[in-house]
This record gives C-alpha cells, sequence and structure tokens, in this order.
C-alpha cells in the first residue's frame, strides 16, 4: 500500500491552477482513513465509515468541501422519509460525516481555501445532527403496566358496540401482537392465515416470514411462540371473527390482517396497511389512554412487551429471540425496569438463598 502525498498550505498555494479536483478529494479521504487506523480504529469500522463519505459526494454532487448544512439537511431528511433507514442507521450516517468534517477543518482548510477559494464549514451542526441512539431510546419508554391494562381492557370490552366491528377487532388483534410478543408493525401485516400453526409446541406457534433484515441481507425469518394468551386471541380471530372478511378465510395465502377494500381480480380483501393499524391504536389510546395520545407507537409497545417480559421472568436470551434482534446489545435497549426492579430482584435472590439453605439442612452451609 502507497501512501498518498499529503499538500501543505505553501504547496497548495502553487498549485491552484490545473489541480485535479477528483484526485485531490481522494487523496483526502485516504489520508483520513489512514488517521483512522492510526487511532486504533479497525478496518471494517473504517470502511463503513469511507462508505458514507463516498455516499453523501454523490448525494452532493460536487465536491466535499463545498457542503452546507442545508445540504446535510437534505441528506438525513432523505435518509429518514425517502430511504427509510432506521433512526440508529441515520445518527452512524451523521456522525460519521461529522467526524471527516472535523479532520478537514483541523487539517486541510487551509489547503482547501488556497486551491479553491472555499471556507469549509461544518455541514453537521448543533440542529441537523440526530439525537443519540441513547436519547432515541429513553423516549421510547413505555407505559406502566396498569396503564397498558386499562387501554386494552377498554378497548376489548368496547368491541362488540363498535360502529365497525371488524377494523376495530383487526385493530385490537395486531395491537395485542405488538403488546404480547413485540411483532414489528411490517412484520404484523405481512403474516398470512397459513403462518399460524397451533400444532406447533405447547400453546402453537408464527411463522414471522418478513422479519427485519440487517445489513441489507435482506428479511430475516424467526419463529415466535404464541406465550401471553396469543394462541387465545388467534382462535378467537380465526373463529369468530377472520371468516366475516370473505371466504378466503381457511386459504394458508390469505392476509391474516386483511382490509375491508377487495381486489378487482379475485374479490378477496387486500392486505392490511401499516397506516391504518397506527391509526387503529392513535384512536383507542386517544379514548382509553389519552395521557398517552400520540406518544404510544406500535414500537413503543414493542418495548413495553420486552420490559414487561423481562420483569416477569424472560431471560434477556428469550427475549432477544423473541423480537428476533442480531445482538442481545441491541435487546438491552428495549428493557426498561422499574426503579425498584434492583431491590426486587436482590429479595428475591435472597430468598432463594435462604430456601436452598433451608434445603440442605443445619451444619451444611458450605455446600450452598
Amino acid at each position: 500500500m502507497s501512501l498518498a502525498v499529503v499538500r501543505s498550505v505553501d504547496s497548495a498555494r502553487s498549485r491552484r491552477e490545473g489541480v485535479d479536483v477528483e484526485e485531490f478529494e481522494q487523496e483526502l479521504i485516504d489520508q483520513y482513513s489512514l488517521a483512522l487506523g492510526a487511532v486504533g480504529i479497525n478496518d471494517k469500522t473504517a470502511a463503513a465509515d469511507r462508505s458514507v463519505i463516498f455516499e453523501f459526494a454523490h448525494f452532493l454532487g460536487r465536491p466535499l468541501w463545498t457542503a452546507q448544512a442545508e445540504d446535510a439537511d437534505r441528506y438525513l431528511r432523505t435518509a429518514r422519509r425517502e430511504r427509510e433507514l432506521a433512526r440508529s442507521t441515520v445518527a452512524g450516517k451523521a456522525a460519521a460525516l461529522a467526524k471527516f468534517y472535523d479532520f478537514l477543518l483541523r487539517r486541510y482548510q487551509g489547503d482547501i481555501h488556497a486551491l479553491f477559494d472555499v471556507v469549509i464549514t461544518q455541514p453537521m451542526d448543533e440542529f441537523n445532527r440526530p439525537r443519540s441512539v441513547a436519547a432515541a431510546t429513553a423516549a421510547r419508554i413505555p407505559p406502566r403496566p396498569e396503564e397498558v391494562d386499562a387501554l386494552f381492557d377498554g378497548w376489548r370490552q368496547s368491541l362488540p358496540g363498535a360502529r365497525k366491528y371488524l377494523p376495530a377487532a383487526r385493530d385490537y388483534l395486531a395491537a395485542s401482537l405488538w403488546r404480547r410478543v413485540g411483532l414489528r408493525i411490517n412484520e404484523t401485516v405481512m403474516l398470512d392465515v397459513g403462518d399460524w400453526h397451533p400444532e406447533l409446541g405447547t400453546r402453537g406457534k408464527l411463522h414471522v416470514r418478513h422479519g427485519k433484515g440487517s445489513r441489507g441481507r435482506g428479511a430475516k425469518v424467526r419463529i415466535v411462540p404464541a406465550i401471553d394468551e396469543v394462541d387465545a386471541l388467534l382462535e378467537w380471530w380465526l373463529t369468530d371473527v377472520r371468516h366475516q372478511f370473505g371466504d378466503d378465510y381457511d386459504s394458508p395465502d390469505a392476509p391474516l390482517l386483511p382490509s375491508e377494500r377487495r381486489d378487482a381480480m379475485t374479490g378477496h380483501c387486500t392486505r392490511i396497511g401499516t397506516d391504518a393499524l397506527r391509526t387503529g391504536l392513535g384512536q383507542a389510546v386517544g379514548v382509553w389512554l389519552p395521557g398517552w395520545s400520540g406518544r404510544l407507537t406500535p414500537h413503543v409497545l414493542r418495548h413495553y412487551c420486552a420490559s414487561h417480559l423481562y420483569e416477569q421472568g424472560l431471560t434477556l436470551k428469550a427475549i432477544q429471540e423473541l423480537l428476533g434482534h442480531s445482538w442481545l446489545s441491541t435487546t438491552t435497549q428495549y428493557v426498561h425496569v422499574h426503579s425498584t426492579h434492583i431491590e426486587t430482584c436482590w429479595a428475591a435472590a435472597n430468598e432463594r438463598a435462604l430456601q436452598r439453605l433451608g434445603a440442605a439442612g443445619p451444619g451444611t452451609p458450605e455446600e450452598v
């Protein structure tokens, strides 16, 4: 590997004419990569940062040193709204660009000004930098269990008298899947009737075929056990409700959660969309838990599921498998424990220790 030549300010002034812009831009990126290696950043992380820089350069369509804050605004807005990237992914891209531009400002702003008469600025400022992942996670702290129980109790009791019973029952089932087994909303809408397997395990299992993949690897498939009364909910849905949407209720390829709209070719109901389910949850929250209006989303219910199951005694590893996380560290960000959780666990541990001491009998504490 050969090292790129770094121009000094004096040499830059003497070479203003005829400078190769693309070559100089590549040189800056190479020097940034060398600087990352000098402080021990591994090759994988450095390559990811370089990828973000090249992506931004392509989006910008002009030399990197001409970027302004409004260019970063457009880039981040496109990533979030049009490409629908995760908040943490966008925050990582913003952080990578911020570091790169800090590098340019500290080491090469003189060269850049001398060569191109451009005063380089930091496009990632305090206004457009996304909040940290930790701050975003804190905003997803779910309601207390008694609040969630009040919401779903009121919602369930209102179903028989709902003006439009079928969509109300469908929205209630979808929200129950978010609450009880932590399904993502996109995973929920893609479920088919045939994805429910009551014969598997002790309670039946859901085949989630459209789980969220990572790093562009496509859908991640997993099997979700019907714990926390999900089996009873699905039995109610498939026995009492689903057939009222149409005669495709026994087709394994039919959507488990249909819309009221009909397909022009088949006459069967089409698949429900995510917006309709979000609206259904929002309306229910506005009636039975108004203090959480605008804050209780499908993803917050996913956080609630993780927290609730953890407090019920499920291990983090089991919750990781249930939610479909690739990394245990991701699962830990979903668990929000009660303020007295440490004391409660300590008391429970002491109680178990005392029980083991009693079982061991007098005179044998050293074996405990």
